[in-house]
């Protein structure tokens, strides 16, 4: 297996053991510019995850780091996109609902995706050139990396039926232009169950064969998006943005992503 991906797999880990620390105790939350949610628990999981990630000497955009200019970043052919805690708000309402990414990116394009969910203590990661993810349980209190990837599962999309659809909405950010996507499938006949999750764990459903369909139109950050579409693409699937209507890009000059789909 590649050293980086490893190395990514380790840093989802021992950042989600730092989050976990702050879960099982009482925390404060305060609020950024854009009125997001924010706790010690992002701040020291991203300090225990850039400690592994500058050992590469491979450039990080994290949504707690501060963020570099383009005129700098342009250069880049590979970087890193880390989201330490992605569902913070599931995190305040303490649901289990929250996730850490990691992805590395080359030339605008996923290259690897690691999510690791430490409440529920189950890692995903997906290698695209490789054309496979996985799923694995981690012992938090006997971390072996060896053992983990010699246990994980490989995971895979379901079959699309056209008379059924699992559509996966936010917990947090359903809007009405989801709403209105949905009811397109039910005006033409077909039945449609909703599954709620937050975080990054909606690319799961999906790249595991638990839902056929994830329309997000609501606003989402590189870092919310970069590991759950290399476990999706390594599958198979598509993450299309409704913009231009080709994969969605990385390292772009505004780091905010426009509207996507994931599908088969």
């Amino acid at each position: 297996m590649n050293d980086n991906l490893r190395t990514a797999i380790m840093a989802s880990i021992d950042g989600g053991k730092e989050i976990l620390k702050i879960y099982k105790n009482d925390f404060e939350v305060e609020f950024k510019e854009d009125n997001s949610p924010l706790t010690i628990a992002d701040e020291n999981a991203n300090a225990v995850i850039n400690k592994y990630l500058l050992k590469t000497n491979i450039p990080i955009i994290s949504e707690e780091n501060k963020q570099i200019d383009f005129q700098q970043r342009k250069s880049w052919s590979k970087c890193w996109i880390v989201d330490p805690l992605d569902g913070t708000k599931e995190f305040v309402k303490r649901n289990g609902e929250f996730t850490v990414n990691i992805a590395l990116v080359e030339n605008g394009k996923p290259l690897f995706g690691v999510i690791f969910v430490p409440d529920q203590k189950v890692l995903y990661f997906g290698d695209v050139r490789a054309h496979k993810s996985f799923k694995a349980t981690v012992d938090l209190d006997h971390i072996n990396i060896e053992k983990i990837l010699k246990e994980a599962l490989e995971i895979s999309p379901r079959n699309p039926n056209p008379k059924n659809k699992i559509i996966v909405g936010s917990r947090s950010h359903m809007n009405d232009e989801t709403l209105s996507f949905v009811e397109s499938f039910k005006k033409e006949g077909v039945n449609v169950d909703i599954v709620s999750k937050g975080s990054s764990l909606k690319f799961c459903l999906i790249a595991e064969g638990e839902a056929d369909i994830y329309p997000r139109f609501a606003p989402t950050m590189e870092w919310d998006t970069a590991a759950g579409q290399a476990i999706c693409e390594a599958v198979g699937l598509k993450v299309i943005s409704q913009q231009t209507k080709e994969t969605l890009l990385y390292n772009k000059e505004n780091l905010l992503n426009p509207g996507f789909l994931v599908s088969k």
